[in-house]
């Protein structure tokens, strides 16, 4: 079993930053990579950003340049910079990582971008 705890969602304006973090917990050895998936309202979840164990990342076409995705592997914690926001990055926030054949999910963050 895995746990994933994301925290920093929040209220910005247009052209603002915010820091997503994603905390991992119990078999994290198991853990092959990490990433981030949004999910607007009436829309599939998309991927955003991800980073493997050796720290390749690959991003989303539309949040390059603007995002960046990081690991502190003595933390076992994930982050995203998340900067120049725009409205259509309103969606929720869910971090992700496969493990032992099962992908596992935190609960989610909101992040909301006013215009």
């Amino acid at each position: 079993q895995v746990q994933l705890v994301e925290s920093g969602g929040g209220l910005v304006q247009a052209g603002g930053s915010l820091r997503l973090s994603c905390s991992a917990s119990g078999r994290i050895s198991n853990i092959l990579a990490m990433g981030w998936y949004r999910q607007a309202p009436g829309k599939e979840r998309e991927m955003v950003a991800v980073i493997s164990s050796g720290g390749t990342t690959d991003y989303a076409d539309s949040v390059k340049g603007r995002f960046t995705i990081s690991a502190d592997n003595a933390k076992h914690t994930v982050y995203l910079q998340m900067s120049s926001l725009k409205p259509e990055d309103t969606a929720m926030y869910y971090c992700a990582a496969p493990a032992g054949g099962i992908g596992y999910w935190g609960q989610g963050t909101q992040v909301t971008v006013s215009s």
